[in-house]
């Protein structure tokens, strides 16, 4: 029986130690979260705002009360200062300032990650808020229940800058979009599919400035608006949701560390340092489009990561089957989806990229209701012709068709393959001719 610990208790916290706990081999497990809650599903946060679900209960899907049920010592509101490597033992301050020693046998570090706070001038202003947590919801839900908050700058077009742009939307406030990139989701997306979503967000209301940097928050104490490169703009309240850097300053000048700060962590989730693991959004995972160790902060690799940490401080001696960082988003009912590289990605990594595309109806045209374009791109290595990636786009669900090209990257599968896939046809799913196999057919030599 070893002693764990386990800092940090959201998604990859959660696996790991629901790993451990469900694993019957009796270990001592301790948990210490610096939060007051766990599990706080943050992709709900945008539904939250934008009133398209009622209410938060849902959004939250474990307790620390059943990990204690389950044999854990789960410490809330507790935060860890320092962690002494060799002497294998963290020291942490409690919510009433009283000191806490945790020993361990194995470490597992969950300690996620946090928002990048841009160097301007008023970003400490009263109603500049970011997005992370659930108290940053419920800060944001309130402010906009303000009715002096006419217009709101959200300040990022990833995923979330866009799904909260949406939300601001949603609750009948004037939305400003800024972006210093010229399209939004970029990171994911190539421009055949970024554009379709800008012209959607346009389309629906929201004021787009691409291309556009923040150069400061204005207001007296409160802000009053905000300045660009190009220009000055009205706001009352604003969202700052320009990314995020992984938090590991516990392991600062100890671990390895990755490009971006991140513990650089093996297949197993094993960091440098012996007896030490890292998950979530503080480390690595394996990327199978690359061949390589990434960073890829999304809960779905996080619970990944979690479970084979879990499993391999029980004993197992398990390996990641690496990811593809499959994502998706929904806005306005568009929906997109990618997995692997898009083209931009692809060449920055060094493959001689190409792709493949095509755009038809999900449906055969006799189909009248319910019958949506799709657009599909398929990357791939023009040496190897193996699949680097895919993007898919639509008002139609197609997104389960981005895990059968996750499948195809882990598996190494060439282009050539997928043209020939065995792929049924009835006209309430599907064409003949289906896209897919238009697509690859259309792959040059």
């Amino acid at each position: 029986m070893a002693k764990i610990v386990l800092i940090g208790a959201n998604h990859a916290g959660i696996a790991a130690a629901n790993t451990i706990l469900d694993s019957g081999q009796g270990h001592e497990l301790t948990i210490i979260e610096r939060n007051s809650n766990i599990s706080y599903l943050g992709c709900g946060t945008a539904l939250w705002i934008g009133r398209q679900i009622n209410g938060t209960d849902g959004l939250f899907y474990a307790s620390g009360q059943a990990m204690a049920d389950k044999g854990a010592k789960f410490l809330l509101e507790t935060s860890v200062g320092r962690i002494d490597f060799e002497g294998k033992t963290a020291y942490a301050t409690d919510k009433s300032g009283g000191a806490v020693e945790a020993k361990y046998d194995k470490l597992i570090l969950a300690t996620g990650s946090l928002p990048i706070e841009p160097k301007i001038p008023g970003v400490k202003l009263k109603n500049v808020f970011f997005v992370k947590l659930f108290q940053d919801g419920q800060a944001i839900d309130e402010a906009l229940s303000d009715p002096a908050v006419k217009s709101v700058a959200v300040v990022g077009a990833g995923y979330i800058g866009v799904e909260i742009a949406e939300a601001v939307k949603r609750r009948g406030k004037k939305a400003l979009l800024f972006e210093a990139a010229g399209t939004c989701l970029s990171t994911y997306y190539d421009p055949w599919f970024t554009e379709d979503m800008d012209k959607n967000l346009s389309d629906n209301g929201i004021e787009l400035h691409f291309g556009e940097v923040i150069t400061a928050i204005e207001g007296a104490g409160k802000v009053s608006g905000v300045r660009t490169d190009k220009s000055a703009y009205d706001a009352e309240l604003v969202i700052l949701s320009i990314g995020f850097r992984p938090n590991c300053e516990l392991g600062a000048g100890r671990l390895k560390l990755f490009g971006n700060g991140a513990y650089l962590a093996d297949r197993c989730q094993r960091s440098s340092e012996p007896d030490v693991y890292a998950v979530g959004d503080c480390a690595t995972v394996w990327d199978n489009a690359l061949g390589a160790p990434a960073y890829i902060a999304l809960a779905s690799n996080a619970v990944r990561s979690g479970i084979v940490a879990g499993k391999n401080v029980c004993g197992a001696n398990l390996e990641s089957a690496g990811v593809q960082g499959s994502n998706g988003i929904c806005v306005f009912d568009y929906k997109m989806v990618s997995t692997g590289l898009n083209l931009a990605a692809a060449k920055k990594a060094g493959f001689d990229a190409a792709y493949a595309q095509f755009e038809d109806y999900q449906k055969p045209a006799f189909i009248e209701e319910n019958n949506y374009k799709v657009k599909l791109r398929i990357v791939y290595d023009k040496k190897s012709r193996r699949i680097l990636g895919a993007q898919m786009a639509s008002y139609q669900d197609v997104s389960m068709g981005i895990h059968m090209f996750s499948l195809a990257i882990e598996e190494k599968l060439s282009i050539d393959k997928l043209a020939l896939l065995d792929i049924f046809f009835l006209p309430h799913f599907n064409q003949p001719y289906n896209y897919i196999t238009m697509a690859a057919l259309g792959a040059k030599d």
